[in-house]
């Protein structure tokens, strides 16, 4: 079995909350210590359960496309996760390609505002 975190409180509480905080953590044993986690890229490396991966750290995930979860490029889009993107009526997706194209020109996309806006 996994060695358990030792029975730890926080300081300077209201009277008796101390000795709950350690009951409570008696009946319900902490998790398991720090895992550790390894890539072939970096050595191991010790990670608190539930804490944030750095921004610089190796991806877990080396054969997902960068664009998945995204409506764009290769991977599961919105549709398969089951979310529904928030696009109102014609109008509104012509004014938000308008402001792409303010930022990016493009003649693809000056055409396809002109065919929102002539339906």
């Amino acid at each position: 079995m996994a060695e358990q975190l030792p029975i730890s409180t926080a300081t300077n509480q209201q009277y008796g909350q101390r000795l709950a905080q350690q009951k409570a953590q008696q009946a319900v044993p902490m998790g398991q210590s720090p895992t550790t986690v390894s890539s072939p890229a970096q050595p191991q490396r010790r990670v608190a359960p539930g804490s944030l991966t750095p921004l610089t750290a190796p991806t877990g995930r080396p054969e997902e496309p960068i664009t998945a979860g995204a409506d764009f490029g290769p991977g599961p889009n919105s549709a398969v996760m089951g979310m529904i993107p928030q696009i109102g009526s014609k109008d509104d997706l012509a004014m938000r390609v308008r402001a792409i194209v303010s930022q990016f020109p493009s003649a693809a996309l000056l055409g396809l505002v002109a065919e929102l806006e002539s339906q």
